[in-house]
């Protein structure tokens, strides 16, 4: 099967071009850049030399695109643009796998409250947001666009919707501290992102309104079949890759740490991408790094009454072109462990 990727020279576009390469059942046939159109691939990418297949980059013609006979497009883009080049590919009966946060969120209003005005609308009726392990299988016959999960709210609905759904945890006081890399914020010249200015520094940003805020609270109540609330403090961390989720949410009454970690287990079994750590052993985003996996484990404070779960992920993979990857699989009938080590 054939597949492209526009907007393929980002930091996840990259990882994608990697991923697709090696996959034994697809041919990337494509990969757009408007700054990198007619360089080889292998120039912009020398990673990538001696398995490139000679691909040059070409300019991100959305008309032309629709026309080609590849069948499936990823978009690495930013917001908006995504939008833009789903409107031309999906009417041509291409599938569409969208890394912007373009189709995460199925609530118009939410949506321009958060990001501004939307330019495709018509389409998010059409959208499916798809986390693997979570949602339900019957997407794979019903879509031909589907959103991928951002990085945080990965690293949050996966350790915390198979709580809620048991009701081991209560739906108040969830606070949710998250630490990303500096690939998180994308492949762009900014003094805030140089090296000399985030070595050595971590901060809080985004507070109260960060933009994934939405996306977590819609799929909480998606997921789980009420409105949650919680309160969302991410930190930007002086490494390039990683995620690493902390969460403290009051434990239901009567609730064991038993209890919880069956929940996880009856949610996951078989799930390839989660694993399991014991109690007590807290995950470490130099463990996934370079892998499509999220690590969970919590334990339980009974001076405070809470759970603290922890998630680590690395945000281009099971953030991004990992879990994209991941996607293509299951919607194309793949092993869902193709092309993903």
């Amino acid at each position: 099967m054939k597949v492209g990727i526009i907007g393929a020279s980002g930091y996840s576009g990259e990882v994608l071009v990697k991923l697709l390469l090696g996959h034994p059942r697809v041919t990337l046939a494509a990969v757009t850049s408007r700054t990198h159109a007619g360089q080889p691939l292998a120039t912009v990418m020398p990673a990538v030399r001696g398995r490139d297949r000679g691909l040059k980059f070409v300019d991100s013609d959305a008309a032309a695109l629709a026309a080609s006979d590849i069948e499936l497009f990823f978009l690495a883009l930013p917001h908006g643009a995504a939008a833009t080049f789903a409107r031309a590919l999906v009417p041509a009966g291409k599938r569409v796998i969208d890394l912007s946060a373009d189709f995460r969120i199925a609530d118009l209003a939410t949506y321009q409250h958060y990001y501004g005005a939307h330019a495709a609308p018509e389409l998010l009726p059409q959208a499916r947001f798809v986390l693997p392990e979570l949602t339900a299988p019957a997407w794979r016959q019903e879509v031909k666009l589907v959103a991928a999960p951002g990085c945080y709210p990965t690293s949050v609905l996966v350790p915390l919707v198979p709580l809620l759904r048991a009701g081991l945890v209560t739906r108040e006081h969830i606070v949710v501290n998250a630490y990303s890399g500096v690939t998180g914020a994308g492949r762009k010249l900014e003094e805030a992102y140089l090296y000399a200015e985030r070595a050595e520094s971590t901060k809080a940003y985004g507070l109260v309104k960060h933009r994934h805020l939405a996306e977590i609270e819609e799929q909480l109540a998606l997921h789980t079949g009420a409105p949650t609330c919680l309160q969302f403090n991410p930190h930007l961390a002086p490494m390039r890759r990683g995620i690493a989720t902390t969460i403290t949410v009051p434990a239901a009454p009567g609730a064991t740490i038993a209890q919880l970690y069956a929940a996880w287990r009856a949610a996951y079994a078989g799930a390839a991408f989660v694993q399991l750590l014991p109690t007590g052993e807290t995950p470490d985003t130099a463990h996934v790094v370079g892998t499509n996996r999220i690590d969970l484990s919590a334990v339980h404070d009974p001076r405070t009454g809470n759970f603290i779960l922890t998630s680590a992920e690395d945000n281009l993979m099971k953030g991004a072109s990992g879990q994209a990857v991941q996607i293509m699989n299951l919607w194309c009938g793949f092993p869902e462990t193709d092309g993903l080590g």
